[in-house]
């Protein structure tokens, strides 16, 4: 019963295999063999456009030098107050961004209102010599929260942000998993809604280690092979980071294994519902959060059940957690089976 991360489970069978069939033979480093110029061609045809795509392995390696890319030392990356790049990647983007600052803002369920952006960007003091600049707007998707922006929220989102000059980037750890619930296309979720740069991750979808930093004007891509070399961030044997995207994009892969975590999501959340404990946020990728009491949570974990204990400010109005209760966050991934999840419903719910 492993809930904890959809990092946890093992490598895709159809990403293995091509690791293993890159395996074969020789081929040039960083960037210059076949693979590399194929996935190139694959994602220019997953988006609908001609990209800049730079491979790295690591999430928190793309977030933070895309992140550095589009802002400037001075600038201000304006983000949720709990998302991934300002909680959990140790100052990365920062780091990387040679001082810029992160700025976290509120909102229920994890998701940025429009309005808040707006506030934000009207009551702070920015610019001039003294103040950080407004310089990017970042999303990500799905939210910590499990929940999903649709693409006139990102519209309106970003056309706020594009009114002070500012770029929007999306983190998409989980992105496979947004785009087959909401049933749209990559294009429509990101350029065609105003997003500049997107950070696309395989890892937790099932591949071993591959996420791509992804630019939608090519032209904004200036300098970033050579930043992204100075970052310590471009593998030498590249083929592997690129055939894995070949295996992912290939045959509509990615779909098919985020449709599978996606449905055991929902069968956890039907199930815990029926069993009177309804998930905090409405179940639209493939994370659920529940508050259950901790003797529960006490006799989950001496049965093997494998999952994180949360806090977050951004709980619907009137959810209080107890202090005899915790907020449990539960992950399902391509590998998760049925057992798996009414094992664990039967004993969250007895």
């Amino acid at each position: 019963m492993n809930f904890a991360s959809d990092n946890t489970a093992a490598i895709a069978p159809e990403i293995l295999k091509a690791l293993a069939s890159a395996n074969d033979g020789f081929a040039l480093g960083y960037g210059s063999d076949a693979h590399t110029k194929t996935v190139e061609r694959l994602f220019a045809e997953a988006f609908e456009r001609d990209v800049a795509v730079y491979l790295v392995a690591t999430g928190t390696a793309a977030n933070a030098i895309a992140l550095a890319h589009v802002s400037p030392p001075w600038g201000a990356v304006l983000c949720h107050r709990e998302a991934h790049v300002i909680t959990d990647e140790c100052g990365a983007p920062e780091f990387f961004g040679g001082g810029l600052r992160l700025f976290g803002l509120p909102g229920e369920a994890c998701k940025i209102a429009p309005a808040t952006l707006q506030k934000a960007l009207d009551d702070e003091l920015w610019g001039g010599p003294h103040h950080l600049s407004p310089s990017t707007l970042s999303l990500t998707q799905a939210t910590e929260a499990g929940t999903i922006y649709r693409p006139d929220e990102i519209a309106a989102l970003a056309a706020h942000a594009h009114a002070r000059g500012m770029a929007v980037h999306m983190d998409g750890a989980r992105f496979a998993n947004a785009l087959v619930r909401l049933g749209g296309t990559p294009a429509e979720m990101t350029w065609k809604s105003g997003i500049d740069v997107l950070s696309l991750g395989i890892t937790k979808a099932g591949a071993m280690a591959a996420e791509a930093i992804v630019f939608f004007d090519p032209a904004r891509a200036a300098g970033m092979a050579e930043r992204r070399k100075r970052g310590g961030h471009l593998v030498s044997k590249h083929r592997f980071l690129a055939a894995q995207f070949a295996a992912f994009f290939a045959k509509d892969y990615w779909r098919t294994l985020a449709r599978h975590a996606n449905s055991l999501a929902d069968r956890l959340a039907i199930g815990l519902a029926a069993g009177g404990r309804k998930p905090v946020w409405p179940v639209e990728a493939n994370i659920v959060f529940v508050i259950l009491p901790k003797d529960r949570v006490a006799k989950l974990k001496d049965a093997g059940a494998s999952f994180y204990v949360r806090r977050s400010l951004s709980l619907p109005a009137g959810t209080e957690i107890g202090a005899d209760d915790a907020l449990l966050r539960l992950v399902t991934s391509f590998s998760t089976t049925e057992q798996e999840v009414d094992r664990f419903l039967a004993l969250a719910c007895r």
